[in-house]
């Protein structure tokens, strides 16, 4: 069993209400001392709303780290004093238009958290898959695209997203469902 990383000492701590950047000189199992940088964020949720087999997101929105708009489920931070199961629907108001009770169906697909950028960051992804309300009408502006739940709909959907985050997100779903849908798919010959 390796030893851990021992903290020598930190050289920079800047804090913000957004995120912090902490710089520390770290000593490694061989004795080495490294110069270590990481960011400390709030942790994160992206749900994948499902309305009449088909997948909604909102409409694009700027994203300055690629300095263009970008089509994303929707998502956002976890408050200290909230649950990610407890933001969720929050966020689906905020970004979809729809109140919390025309969710008919919100599971998790990671109820501890993704460890987003191990070695750089120390936040944590929650992911839900919310299954909305047939009869529910989302207004049009709250509406980016929609895409079916099949194969073509995926793939075409996989080519609009650029998001690191929302593309696993959605791919982990997706294999789930294969994979329950057809139990021989993920057994050995």
């Amino acid at each position: 069993m390796s030893k851990d990383w021992q903290i020598q000492d930190r050289f920079l701590e800047l804090r913000s209400q957004w995120l912090s950047v902490i710089g520390e000189h770290l000593q490694d199992e061989q004795g080495q001392i490294r110069e270590y940088w990481r960011v400390e964020k709030a942790d994160s949720v992206i749900i994948l709303p499902i309305q009449n087999q088909q997948l909604i997101l909102p409409p694009p929105t700027y994203r300055p780290g690629v300095g263009e708009k970008t089509l994303d489920f929707p998502g956002g931070r976890i408050p200290e004093t909230e649950k990610a199961v407890t933001i969720a629907p929050k966020i689906l108001q905020r970004e979809l238009g729809i109140a919390p009770e025309t969710i008919s169906l919100l599971t998790p697909l990671n109820s501890q958290g993704s460890a987003v950028n191990s070695s750089f960051s120390n936040q944590k992804l929650f992911s839900f898959v919310a299954h909305l309300e047939p009869t529910v009408e989302i207004a049009s502006d709250f509406i980016g695209a929609m895409y079916p739940i099949n194969h073509d709909g995926i793939s075409s959907l996989l080519n609009s997203l650029i998001c690191l985050q929302c593309r696993a997100v959605l791919m982990e779903w997706w294999v789930g469902l294969i994979t329950s849908s057809n139990p021989d798919a993920h057994s050995s010959h």
